[in-house]
């Protein structure tokens, strides 16, 4: 099997400071987990940011580029900064971070689908800032819109004008089809990464066979031309993170998309689950892949083309 690259997704936009005392919202906490998720085994860092004051996700140039520097001058991993921000702001909000950066990747939801987090609301607990309950509650009527001209329009602006490759997220069968219409378009061409995504309600559950089901069609859509990485949102994200190491897939951990390291243990830092994600592809007999070497698989433009 080849080499397997793990991605690190460091704060995403999902979770809320109140929910662990370790998601990192501030540039500096930003900055520090993402290289210390680096040297870690992680090869690429996936990146939103948040408002430093607190801790609301945010798509402001000016927030990102308060730790992207610093990420780029500590370590030599491969920034990939989302493209889907939070599903409560416009796609024009969304793509402001990651125009001004230029980076060498981007992740690209293929679809729009319900979002649905509120059940993150329901547990007692003290909320540390007045936005977070409100914010997670309002989902249970919330649609991620990310329409086909939505698609095209990122694939044009960080695609073709920018040099940016792509981390296709794909949380049902129809974005792979989706995904397909595009190849047959012309808009995406080989290699083709992409991250099924599991766990989010309104998405696939978690499944081992769901999994399978997945990988068979990508085979027959886009035969050798792509390769798969695997991220589960909550309590099944290092099984499958197994299950697709044991399949010759990559995997995606970090705190955007569990806060735990165990059952009922929240995670100190993304460099344990990085770590722990480590110990479990390494024992699968698979080798870790540094950042060039996930740059040549996934024929990426190098950090030095990147704008910050």
């Amino acid at each position: 099997m080849s080499k397997i690259i793990i991605t690190c997704a460091v704060t995403g936009s999902i979770h809320t400071p109140s929910l662990s005392p370790h998601l990192p919202f501030t540039a500096k906490d930003i900055e520090d987990q993402a290289v210390e998720a680096a040297e870690a085994g992680a090869a690429i860092l996936h990146l939103h940011a948040r408002d430093p004051d607190d801790g609301r996700p945010s798509s402001k140039s000016e927030h990102f580029m308060n730790f992207l520097p610093g990420i780029r001058d500590r370590c030599d991993a491969v920034i990939n900064i989302t493209t889907g921000g939070s599903a409560i702001m416009s796609l024009e909000d969304r793509l402001e971070g990651a125009m001004a950066a230029e980076p060498e990747m981007c992740s690209l939801n293929m679809g729009s689908m319900n979002f649905a987090l509120y059940p993150l609301a329901a547990r007692d607990r003290e909320w540390r800032f007045d936005w977070e309950k409100p914010f997670l509650e309002a989902t249970d009527d919330l649609i991620f819109k990310n329409t086909p001209r939505d698609i095209a329009h990122v694939l044009h602006e960080m695609g073709e004008r920018r040099g940016a490759r792509f981390e296709f997220e794909c949380y049902d069968m129809s974005h792979l089809v989706m995904l397909r219409h595009f190849v047959e378009r012309g808009l995406v061409k080989a290699p083709i990464f992409i991250q099924f995504v599991f766990g989010v309600l309104g998405g696939m559950a978690p499944a081992p066979e769901t999994l399978t089901h997945m990988v068979r069609l990508a085979d027959d859509y886009f035969g050798d031309d792509y390769r798969f990485s695997v991220l589960a949102a909550g309590r099944a994200q290092m099984t499958m993170a197994a299950t697709a190491a044991g399949m010759g897939g990559h995997v995606r951990v970090g705190l955007e998309d569990s806060l735990y390291i165990e059952k009922g243990k929240l995670a100190v830092s993304n460099a344990e689950q990085v770590q722990k994600a480590r110990r479990i592809v390494e024992g699968l007999g698979r080798q870790v892949a540094t950042p060039d070497e996930a740059r040549a698989m996934l024929g990426l433009k190098g950090a030095a083309h990147v704008a910050f």
